[in-house]
């Protein structure tokens, strides 16, 4: 019984001196008490800092859904100026391309009346040239005419004068 003893007792010290072994390199894992509350003291400063930082991101990103919010109804009134602006364009185009093509019109009637007057000029040209033509004709048979009357009245006051002379002569 006194060597069960003794080997129990041996058994138990190896045991605890295990055990006490165990405990020494947990310890020495182990952080010191002042350490640990300067430690902890920084956690929770780092978790109030953490929490301010969570607080200010989500209230920056509130504001920026805000920004964000006001920014699309922004660009949504913008969008809708434009397409009414588009719309007031579009129907000014259309009125515009309705008066080019009522000009167009216009200035096709115009062409078309400007080339019936240059023919008719042209044939007004054709027929005053064939009026020069028959005024100098008619100028060069005047001139003629005149000329031939000139000599004819000559000739006349010739047989006057001769007349004249011949019927006195002729009453005596």
């Amino acid at each position: 019984q006194l060597l069960e003893a003794k080997a129990s007792l041996s058994l138990a010290q190896t045991l605890h001196a295990l055990q006490l072994q165990q405990a020494k390199a947990q310890m020495n894992n182990m952080v010191p008490k002042k350490q640990f509350e300067q430690l902890q003291t920084s956690l929770r400063e780092e978790q109030c800092k953490a929490q301010q930082l969570q607080e200010k991101v989500h209230r920056q990103a509130e504001q920026t859904c805000r920004q964000l919010v006001r920014t699309q109804e922004e660009h949504e009134r913008l969008l809708q100026a434009a397409v009414e602006q588009a719309e007031v364009l579009e129907h000014n185009l259309r009125s515009a391309e309705a008066v080019v093509a009522e000009r167009a019109a216009q200035l096709k009637d115009a062409q078309a009346q400007l080339s019936r007057n240059k023919l008719l000029i042209k044939d007004l040209h054709e027929e005053n040239k064939g009026f020069a033509m028959a005024l100098q004709a008619a100028e060069l048979k005047q001139k003629s005419t005149e000329e031939k009357n000139q000599l004819l009245e000559e000739q006349a006051s010739a047989l006057k004068q001769l007349i004249g002379k011949i019927t006195p002569a002729s009453l005596s």
